[in-house]
């Protein structure tokens, strides 16, 4: 499976206050996701659950799960540094 990166890496913090977390790719942001995610009952969570799969299967390109991600990210108030 080729690795589906992200054009501009997603800065986040899910967990300790210590440990940023550079999401460069789909499966990148699929883990943290599935495994690190503060607010599992989001919806927008699940959303780019989605969309992450959808990537993976090769359904749409890189940046629908970059976009869902940040926007789950920013509703999670773990997104680090300024997003355009």
């Amino acid at each position: 499976m080729p690795a589906r990166r992200f054009r501009k890496p997603v800065v986040v913090q899910p967990g300790r206050i210590d440990r940023d977390k550079v999401v460069a790719s789909v499966s990148e942001a699929a883990e943290i996701l599935l495994r690190e995610w503060p607010q599992p009952a989001s919806k927008s969570r699940l959303t780019a659950i989605e969309a992450c799969l959808a990537v993976i299967r090769g359904e749409k390109p890189p940046r629908i799960a970059r976009q869902a991600f940040l926007n789950a990210a920013k509703e999670a108030k773990i997104l680090l540094g300024e997003e355009i």
